[in-house]
């Protein structure tokens, strides 16, 4: 059996956490919504993926009202992009460091917080999604002299980085990283060595878009035949292989699979009871990785 449990900034968590983006989905069913995060707690996850940009703020507003204090759960929320509802997008850049700042104090006020326990700069330099132009073009060093005054001032509890290249990793390891969130799946594996890099220096690995597929012509990892084998001789699903697997391929990779759905909820916690032995992982790892870095608009 793997281990069930990973570091992550001062704490050891669950390594099967919650992501929040699916909330937005409960946006016309709130109580929904808010038994959904309460049943993830008693489910054992103690680590929540979130955003101010999530459904305008929904998302977060859930957060504050589901999760107690006694529950001890790790909130860690997202800088770089705030919400657009007026746009052609739901969301907008926000790279510069005034940005930045102000994000960081949307999230405290709408998470009912003094301190965000996590932030994740997403830099937004790989992966699928929008690219930045303009002036939102900003250096790391200069958005990283503003995520650590923060960390300073007792507003940020510890610093991630998200959709970050390997060169840019390395030049933040000076300020303290805790974890980094890339897209990243079985079928995807374009970050190996951004990986390696933080299994070395004992960073979490917390891969959004976990199955691949987040965008039309991207791989998706319940398509390829060796995952439907593998599923079929467990007796599981196909995406709980998928996310089984990035659980066993290194030590340090933290899930946060999102979700609207209670029973589907039970299923990816369970993800973390599924072994897979040397066998299983030849025939996924021989699966081809193809890139999903794909900029849109």
């Amino acid at each position: 059996m793997i281990t069930t449990t990973a570091s992550l900034a001062t704490r050891t968590v669950f390594r099967i956490g919650y992501g929040a983006l699916q909330l937005e989905r409960l946006h016309d069913r709130r109580d929904e919504a808010v038994a959904l995060l309460r049943r993830a707690v008693e489910l054992g996850v103690d680590h929540v993926d979130t955003a101010e940009f999530y459904g305008f703020g929904f998302a977060n507003d859930v957060i504050r009202e589901a999760l107690r204090p006694e529950d001890d759960v790790l909130v860690v929320t997202k800088v770089g992009a705030d919400p657009d509802p007026g746009g052609p997008m739901p969301l907008r850049l926000a790279q510069r460091p005034e940005q930045l700042r102000a994000s960081v104090e949307d999230n405290l006020r709408s998470l009912g917080v003094d301190r965000l326990a996590v932030v994740n700069l997403r830099r937004l330099d790989t992966g699928p999604g929008l690219r930045p132009e303009g002036d939102q073009v900003v250096d790391p060093d200069d958005q990283l002299a503003v995520m650590t005054a923060l960390r300073d001032e007792g507003k940020i509890g510890a610093i991630g980085l998200s959709s970050v290249t390997v060169d840019v990793l390395r030049r933040a390891l000076p300020a303290g990283i805790a974890c980094v969130q890339n897209a990243y799946s079985l079928v995807s594996r374009d970050d190996e060595e951004i990986l390696t890099l933080c299994t070395a220096e004992g960073i979490a690995w917390v891969p959004f878009f976990p199955l691949g597929g987040a965008f039309p012509g991207l791989p998706k990892a319940t398509d390829e035949p060796a995952v439907h084998a593998v599923a079929e001789s467990l007796g599981v699903t196909p995406s709980q292989v998928g996310l089984a697997w990035l659980l066993h391929h290194a030590p340090n990779v933290l899930l946060i699979p999102g979700t609207a759905d209670p029973v589907h909820l039970e299923a990816n916690i369970a993800v973390g009871e599924i072994a897979l032995d040397a066998a299983h992982l030849a025939t996924l790892d021989g699966i081809e990785s193809r890139s999903n870095d794909v900029p849109i608009g």
